[in-house]
């Protein structure tokens, strides 16, 4: 209704316009459009892949196939019956893992290695090329582990090989079975296959001294303190997820190889937290450095707890010397904690602060003393 009464006021009102004002109005209309967007001229970010720590791999590793022997006749132009002249195939690459300190994990390695196959004999008496070795690097301190779990290989030190599979030898030509009897063979050898073989890779971190204790105790910040090591440090727990290597230098040039390793909670034996796995870098350290948070309660009790965990993993391990650290000084709460501790505890306690480097000449010579005491055992 609105509209049917609407139509005569705007027929008896209507204007007549200007013609050229109107196709105006009309182009302005149509060529009206939404602002567009500005192209970026900032370079896009590379990708970063994530890093993994993997200190234990199942490798499957297959050692090189032989070359074959050739089957090959010489014809002279003054004799087309010359004899055999088949050469012999080149042996199989070797694989091989070799201790170095340029890897620190097993992220980079593949779970099936083969080695590389030796070339063909061919005529004329030509031998095949031997195929190079595969080589492997592995961290140094890396244990080998055969299918029953024997120990094969330590790779303590840089360096040091282990073959884990032996290529095949190349086949022979028939000239090899050229005989008196049989002077024209018309056989000859394939290469055989390498050797088949699969190991258990773990990791044993190289450290003179590792660092033990509950997350946020401060052991991140007291390797942080004492070395160039550079782990992550922030207020919360489980930060270190892998073992971090410091070296720990002396004015007569002795240096001290330390290890943060990630922080135990109780039952970490049960899977608890990242559970027990870890302390099998602390296996070789000669000394362990026990760090306690003093400025929560019952100290004695977290020392304890410790003590479990590292009885639950390895009894060896739990009997190993030990450096008692009392962390974080610089808090209130902490020296009525650390006179309880003290009065309880039968060891030596050094009171430190690592944040802001509280008694650290004393704390570093006492490990450089335990160190000398303990380095041959």
């Amino acid at each position: 209704m609105f509209l049917v009464r609407l139509l005569p006021v705007l027929r008896k009102t209507s204007v007549n316009f200007p013609v050229e004002s109107y196709t105006k109005l009309i182009v302005k209309r149509k060529t009206h459009t939404l602002p567009k967007a500005l192209r970026s001229t900032k370079s896009k970010s590379t990708r970063k892949e994530p890093i993994y720590f993997v200190d234990s791999k199942q490798v499957h590793v297959i050692g090189g196939k032989g070359g074959d022997g050739c089957i090959s006749f010489l014809q002279l132009w003054c004799n087309e019956r010359a004899g055999p002249d088949g050469g012999d195939g080149g042996n199989g690459g070797h694989v091989i893992f070799q201790a170095t300190g340029d890897v620190s994990n097993f992220n980079h390695i593949l779970s099936l290695i083969r080695g590389m196959t030796g070339e063909n004999g061919r005529s004329d008496n030509c031998h095949g090329k031997n195929a190079q070795h595969t080589i492997v690097k592995v961290p140094v301190g890396t244990i080998v582990r055969n299918k029953e779990g024997k120990v094969v290989g330590d790779l303590n030190d840089a360096n040091i090989m282990f073959v884990a599979a032996r290529g095949g030898v190349g086949g022979k030509g028939n000239k090899f079975f050229a005989t008196a009897v049989q002077k024209s063979p018309k056989i000859c050898e394939y290469g055989p296959e390498g050797e088949d073989a699969t190991y258990m890779l773990e990791l044993r971190t190289m450290a003179d001294i590792g660092f033990i204790g509950f997350p946020n105790a401060g052991k991140s910040t007291l390797l942080n303190a004492i070395t160039r090591a550079k782990p992550k440090v922030a207020p919360y727990a489980f930060t270190t997820l892998r073992p971090y290597i410091g070296m720990v230098q002396y004015d007569d040039f002795t240096q001290l190889a330390v290890a943060d390793l990630p922080g135990l909670i109780p039952d970490s034996h049960l899977n608890k937290g990242l559970g027990i796995q870890f302390l099998k870098h602390a296996e070789r350290c000669k000394v362990l450095l026990i760090v306690l948070d003093v400025s929560l309660n019952e100290p004695l009790k977290h020392y304890e707890q410790l003590l479990h965990e590292l009885s639950q993993f390895s009894a060896n391990l739990a009997e190993r010397p030990k450096i008692v650290v009392a962390n974080k000084m610089d808090l209130p709460e902490a020296k009525d904690n650390l006179q309880e501790l003290q009065s309880k505890l039968n060891l030596k306690v050094i009171p430190i602060s690592a944040k802001s480097g509280t008694n650290l000449s004393e704390l570093l010579s006492v490990m450089r003393e335990y160190y000398e005491i303990h380095k041959n055992e």
